[in-house]
Formats: structure tokens, sequence, C-alpha cells
């Protein structure tokens, strides 16, 4: 009689099979008949020639290996740097030349080469870059200008307090105006609110301000921040200067520092009055000529007029959007409410219409 028990063969349940690897199909028969007899056959892990494993290496030879590194960088020196940076900003005052020299004072940035001893000369760059002021708005670097100037806040403590000062107006000047350009409502308005926090800040301009911006510039104005005495390297060999002449020179900078502030602001309510006629931007110049104009006598005497023009054309064109009319005079109406304009004087007969000619066919099926 042949044994029907199931469990013939098979190790009890406590024993522990090793893993075996996978069995060829050549040699299953063999295997078979072995597991059959209750002999346990160990398997030779196969392994192809390709994935041998390798020998194991000494101490001594893992430390060599790690010891070898490829140098795929050069350091330069800081002579070569000063260089560098005398070379750029020779080349970044031409417009034609700034898209390329901006981009390799970028990547001095980016290889920390701006420092202590090095900062007065990258100051150079982004002082010839802002030679003209205006310069900064054009359309074909206005983006070079941005990524430059918001990369320079990245190392601004190496810089001195003047010329932090200074980074401050060039980038309301190089980026928060050409923010002002986008055709993103979410950076115009953050654009415009930080215009509306740099009015704030501003002091209250006094009689003296006022008669300063009327006089003609004297010689004087050749170094107007006094910058060449603060970032000249013989300034400790000269003679000492009086307390009173340094009190003098540092208010007369700071004067100089805050009359630039006001023009960049200006020039930033300027450009933003200049994009009054697209709809999504009207709000947002609405509130911030108001506060422009609420905040009108932190501003010099002409700048005052200058608000005061801007704030008279803003609600006129109020008074115009209540009417129902754009910014161009037309009427300001939808598509649905054109077509309802063009319909209401058109003569339409139901008749003509359903019958085609008018002759009573469709009657019996309107019922």
């Amino acid at each position: 009689m042949a044994n029907d028990d199931l469990f013939v063969g098979l190790p009890p349940p406590s024993a522990v099979i090793p893993d075996t690897p996978i069995i060829s199909r050549t040699d299953s028969s063999s295997s078979s008949s072995c597991s059959s007899a209750g002999v346990k056959v160990p398997f030779p892990a196969l392994k192809s020639s390709l994935k041998r494993e390798k020998p194991p290496q000494s101490p001594a030879e893992v430390a060599t290996q790690k010891r070898i590194r490829f140098k795929t960088t050069t350091e330069a020196s800081e002579a070569q740097v000063i260089e560098a940076m005398n070379k750029i900003s020779s080349h970044i005052k031409n417009p034609s030349k700034f898209s390329k020299a901006s981009k390799l004072a970028l990547q001095l940035i980016q290889a920390e080469s701006v420092k202590a001893s090095t900062s007065d000369h990258f100051f150079a760059i982004l002082e010839a870059a802002m030679a003209s002021p205006s310069a900064c708005i054009d359309p074909s670097v206005r983006a070079d200008y941005q990524a430059l100037f918001t990369a320079a806040q990245s190392v601004s403590e190496f810089f001195s307090t003047p010329q932090k000062e200074q980074l401050v107006i060039w980038n309301i000047r190089a980026v928060v105006a050409n923010n002002l350009y986008t055709d993103d409502s979410f950076v115009f308005s953050k654009a415009a609110g930080k215009i509306k926090d740099a009015i704030s800040s501003l002091p209250i301009a006094t009689e003296e301000d006022d008669v300063e911006e009327v006089l003609p510039p004297t010689e004087e104005s050749a170094d107007p921040f006094g910058l060449d005495a603060l970032l000249s390297k013989d300034s400790g060999k000269n003679e000492k200067q009086k307390p009173s002449e340094i009190r003098e020179e540092g208010d007369r900078s700071q004067k100089l520092f805050l009359k630039s502030r006001r023009e960049s602001l200006i020039q930033c309510l300027e450009i933003a009055a200049g994009r009054y006629r697209i709809p999504w931007a009207q709000t947002v110049i609405d509130i911030l000529a108001k506060h422009a104009f609420d905040n009108i006598q932190r501003f010099v005497s002409p700048q005052r007029e200058a608000v005061k023009k801007l704030w008279a054309s803003i609600r006129d064109q109020q008074i115009r959007r209540k009417q129902g009319k754009s910014v161009s005079g037309k009427l300001d109406v939808t598509a649905f409410e054109s077509l309802q304009e063009k319909y209401s004087h058109v003569k339409i007969s139901i008749r003509r219409a359903i019958g085609g000619s008018g002759d009573h066919r469709a009657e019996q099926w309107l019922g």
C-alpha cells in the first residue's frame, strides 16, 4: 500500500530551513530525487565570472585610495581676484558689455571672493554699474541688474556704513523699480509695499532741504558721498581731521544720501503711474499714490509738486471709472454689454424669424 502521508521527508516544524539558491531547470530532476530520499544536498551559489568579489584590501591601500582626489577648481589668489574686479568695473559701465560683466561679478560672489580685503574693489563694480541712474531700467538689462544687486545684499556685511546706505538706494532703483514692470500682480503689489515703507521711513523735509535742492551743485559734488576718503588705502597717512570737520562731512553725506533716496522713490512713483492703464494694477497704484500724498511733507518742494500732480491725475481717473469710463476715455463695458447695446437697436420680427416669410405657417407647430 502506497504511503499517503504528505509530510514524508520534510523537516520538523521547529527546524530552520536554510536559504538555497534558485536551481536551474536541468538540475531539477536530481534535486527532486534527493529530496524524496530525505537527503539534504547543499547547492553552491552560482556566480557569474563577471561579478566576482574583489579581494580584501589592506588598510594601507584603502588609505592611499582615500587620499586620491581630482582637482576640478583652481583657487585664485587675492591679487588675481582684485585684478579681475578692476577689469569688470572697467567694462560693466558699457551697456553692451553689462550682461557678461554682471555674470562675472555674480561668479565672484558665488565663489566667496568678496571679503573684507576685496569689498572696496567689488563696491567699485557696483558704483560703475550705477554710473547712469536710468541705465538700470533699460528693458535689455533689467534682469541682470536685479540679479546682481540682489546678490550684492548677501555680501553687504563686508561694506562700510556709507556703502551699505548707498547699496540700499541702488536696490530701490535696480530691484524694486524694475519689479514695477512685471506682469505678476503679486510681485507688483510687493514692490509697491516696499515703496510705501521707504516713504514712511523718510524724515520730514525742512526748509534747509528745500534751499539745498534749489542751489546748483558745487565742485565738491564730484565725490558726492565722500567715498574717496573712505576707500583710499592711504587715508591713514593724511593729516588728522578736526572733530568738527568730520561731523560736517558726515552731515553732508547723510543729506546727499537722503536726497538720492527721495529721488529714487519719486522715480518709482513715476514708473508706477506709467502702468496705470493696466486694470489689475490700478487699485495698487491708487493706494500707493494716496500714501505718497499723505506723506508729502517728507519730500522737498519740487518733489511735492510732482506728488500733487500724480495724486490729482489718479483722482481724475478714479472719477472717470466711477462714471463708467476707462483711462482712454471710452466707455468701460464688457463683451455682453457691447452686444446688448448692438442688438438693442435691431428690429427682429418674431413671426418673420419663425415662419421665414411671415406666412403664419408655424402657428400650428407653436400651438
